[in-house]
C-alpha cells in the first residue's frame, strides 16, 4: 500500500505543540508534506525561534510520522519564512485558544516565588501508542514526553523555580531559556485542570498510568 500525503498529516495530527495542548496540523505549523515512496520530507516552522524544545518538536514529527505503515525514512526541514502566525492556526483551534484563555484567565494568579504546583489527574495511553493527560473531569489532553515528564515533576514540593532546574536539566537547555517556557507551560496545565496551586486549597490528586 502506497503511503500518501494524507496518512502523514492525519498522524502528525497526534503531535502535539510542546507549549499549547493542540497537535502541530491544527497549529498550522506544517508548511508541507512531500512524499516520495517510502521517503518523507516534511517541512514545518515553529511557533517562536530559538524555541528550547526545538529537538523535542522533531523528534516527535519524526515519530509519529513513521507510524505511517509503509514510511521508513523521514526528513524534517525547519524553515522561518513565512514566520508563524496564528492566522494559520484552524479556526477550530483559535476557539480552543479563546477558550483556554477565557478559562485561564477566570484562575486565581498565583505567586511564581512561593507556588507548588501539583500534578492532578491521570496518564494513560491509547490504543495508537499516544499519550493524553486526563483531568478529574476525564477532558483529554493529548500531549507529549515532555510534557508528561514535567508533569509528574510536579509534586506539590517544588517550587516553580526548582522545576525550572528540573526542566532544564532533563531537556538539557539552559536554565534561562526555558524560564518562560516552564511558567506557561504550569499556566496551561493549570487553566486545563491537570496542575493544581495547593495554596489556593486546591486538591492533589494525582494517578500515574502506563
Amino acid at each position: 500500500m502506497s503511503v500518501t500525503t494524507l496518512d502523514v498529516e492525519n498522524s502528525l495530527r497526534q503531535c502535539m505543540d510542546p507549549e499549547v495542548p493542540l497537535n502541530i496540523v491544527e497549529m498550522g505549523l506544517v508548511y508541507g508534506i512531500d512524499v516520495k515512496g517510502s521517503d518523507v520530507d516534511i517541512t514545518m516552522t515553529m511557533t517562536t525561534q530559538g524555541c528550547p524544545l526545538h529537538d523535542t518538536i522533531i523528534q516527535d514529527v519524526t515519530r509519529y510520522a513513521k507510524k505511517v505503515p509503509g514510511v521508513d525514512n523521514v526528513n524534517v526541514k525547519i524553515v522561518w519564512d513565512p514566520p508563524w502566525s496564528m492566522d494559520k492556526m484552524t479556526a477550530d483551534a483559535r476557539d480552543k485558544i479563546k477558550n483556554m484563555t477565557s478559562e485561564s484567565g477566570s484562575l486565581t494568579p498565583f505567586d511564581y516565588d512561593i507556588a507548588m504546583p501539583q500534578g492532578v489527574g491521570k496518564l494513560a495511553t491509547q490504543e495508537d501508542g499516544s499519550m493524553v493527560l486526563l483531568n478529574n473531569n476525564d477532558q483529554g489532553f493529548m500531549v507529549n514526553q515532555a510534557i508528561v515528564d514535567f508533569w509528574k515533576c510536579c509534586n506539590g514540593q517544588r517550587k516553580m523555580t526548582e522545576l525550572v532546574d528540573v526542566f532544564a536539566n532533563n531537556t538539557g537547555l539552559q536554565r534561562a531559556s526555558v524560564e518562560k517556557e516552564v511558567a506557561q507551560l504550569v499556566r496551561q496545565l493549570h487553566g486545563n485542570g491537570l496542575v493544581t496551586i495547593p495554596d489556593q486549597h486546591d486538591t492533589p490528586n494525582v494517578t500515574f498510568k502506563s
